[in-house]
């Protein structure tokens, strides 16, 4: 599976996945709050389906690459 996920967006979505399901877990929010288990697992993975079908890339470009192919 190709990763399409930087770090900075990696970070986002795991805090933003977190506070969702801690907001649920105190009532805040109610039970839509565990749709924030959606990014905890996109970040944890590097990996959005929706970012394949549009075409978005937020991992760095590796310049440095040692392969000569």
């Amino acid at each position: 599976m190709m990763k399409n996920i930087g770090n900075t967006d990696r970070a986002l979505r795991i805090f933003i996945g977190s506070l969702l399901i801690l907001l649920s877990l105190l009532n805040i929010i109610g039970p839509l709050g565990w749709l924030g288990l959606i990014p905890i697992a996109t970040g944890v993975f590097r990996f959005c389906p929706a970012y394949g079908i549009l075409k978005l890339n937020t991992c760095p470009v590796d310049t440095h690459s040692t392969d000569t192919h």
